[in-house]
C-alpha cells in the first residue's frame, strides 16, 4: 500500500501554495530560504522512512504473531486503534521534549523562527529509527502492522493541518481536539509553552496529563537556542553534534549517561561567535 504522506504531496503543494498567498504581505509568512530548509527535512523524512519499512514491518509483525490481544477486530478496532495510536505518539512526542537524545531528534520541527504549514514538513531524518520503539506495543494489542502504519500516516496528516495561522479558534472542539491554536502555543519559546500540548490528533491527553497550556499570548516561534542556519545538514544534526562533544568530555559513564539522556532544560547555551554564527550561515 503505497504511503498516504506521499499520495498527500500535491495536496501540500495546493495548500502551501495558497497560504503564501494569503500571507504574502505577513511580515512571518513565507521565506524563501526557510521553507526549502523545511522541505529538505520532509523529503529526507520519507527517504528515510523508506528505508526502514522493511524494518519497521519486520519488527511489527514479529510483536504481531506474539500478540497477547487482538483489539484491532472491525469498526471497534478501528477506533481504539485511532485512540491507541494518538496515546503512543503523545508519549512519544513527550519524551522527545525531556530526553535530550529524542531531543536532537525532535527540535528540527521546532527550530523554524516562522508557522506556516511548510514547518509542518520540516522532519526529522532520524525520526522513522528513534520512534520505533514507542509504536510497539500497538501489534501486541492486536493491531495488525499495515494499519498501524496507515493510522500513524492519519495522524501526521491531520497534524500538517494544525501548521497555520491562517486558522484562529475553533470553539468547543478544542476540549477535545489538538487545533491550530494549540499547536502553535507547542511551538511557541515562550517560557510559559515550554513542554506543553503533547497530542497529536486529540488534547485530551494533556489535559489528563497535566501538560496543557491554552494559547494566550502570541507565541515567539522557533527554540530558545536559535540555530542560524538554513543549512539542512546543520539543522538535522547540530544537537547531535553537541552530544558527541559532551560525551567526549565526560569523565565517566555515569556523566556520559547524564550528557545523553538529562534533560534538554539542563543543557547550558552555548556562546556563539558573530564568525562561527556565519561560517554555519547558508
Amino acid at each position: 500500500m503505497p504511503d498516504p504522506t506521499i499520495l498527500a504531496i500535491p495536496l501540500f503543494g495546493l495548500s502551501m501554495a495558497i497560504e503564501a498567498w494569503v500571507l504574502h504581505r505577513a511580515r512571518h509568512g513565507y521565506e524563501l530560504a526557510d521553507t526549502a530548509t523545511s522541505l529538505s527535512g520532509g523529503v529526507g523524512n520519507l527517504v528515510v522512512k523508506g528505508l526502514t519499512r522493511g524494518l519497521w514491518l519486520a519488527v511489527f509483525s514479529f510483536l504481531y504473531e506474539h500478540r497477547v490481544a487482538n483489539l484491532g477486530v472491525g469498526i471497534g478496532g478501528a477506533i481504539a486503534l485511532l485512540f491507541a495510536e494518538d496515546f503512543c505518539f503523545y508519549w512519544y512526542h513527550r519524551v522527545s521534549h525531556v530526553v535530550r537524545l529524542f531531543w536532537a531528534n525532535h527540535v528540527v520541527h521546532h527550530s523554524s523562527e516562522r508557522y506556516t504549514l511548510a514547518t509542518a514538513l520540516r522532519q526529522s531524518w532520524t525520526a522513522p529509527i528513534l520512534g520505533l520503539p514507542f509504536w510497539m506495543p500497538l501489534p501486541l494489542l492486536g493491531f495488525r502492522p499495515e494499519h498501524v502504519a496507515l493510522m500513524g500516516a492519519i495522524s501526521l496528516l491531520y497534524q500538517y493541518g494544525l501548521h497555520t495561522e491562517t486558522i484562529t479558534r475553533l470553539g468547543p472542539i478544542e476540549w477535545v481536539m489538538n487545533t491550530p491554536s494549540h499547536h502553535r502555543a507547542h511551538h511557541g519559546s515562550n517560557p510559559q509553552y515550554l513542554d506543553i500540548n503533547y497530542g497529536g490528533i486529540f488534547i485530551i491527553w494533556d489535559r489528563l496529563f497535566g501538560t496543557f497550556v491554552p494559547e494566550v499570548e502570541k507565541p515567539v516561534y522557533g527554540i530558545t537556542k536559535p540555530v542560524r542556519s538554513y543549512n539542512p545538514f546543520y539543522v538535522q544534526l547540530h544537537e547531535f553534534m553537541d552530544i558527541a562533544r559532551d560525551v567526549a568530555r565526560a569523565r565517566s559513564l555515569r556523566e556520559t549517561l547524564h550528557q545523553v539522556f538529562r534533560s534538554p532544560s539542563e543543557v547550558q547555551p552555548a556562546v556563539v561567535t558573530e564568525a562561527a554564527s556565519a561560517s554555519v550561515l547558508s
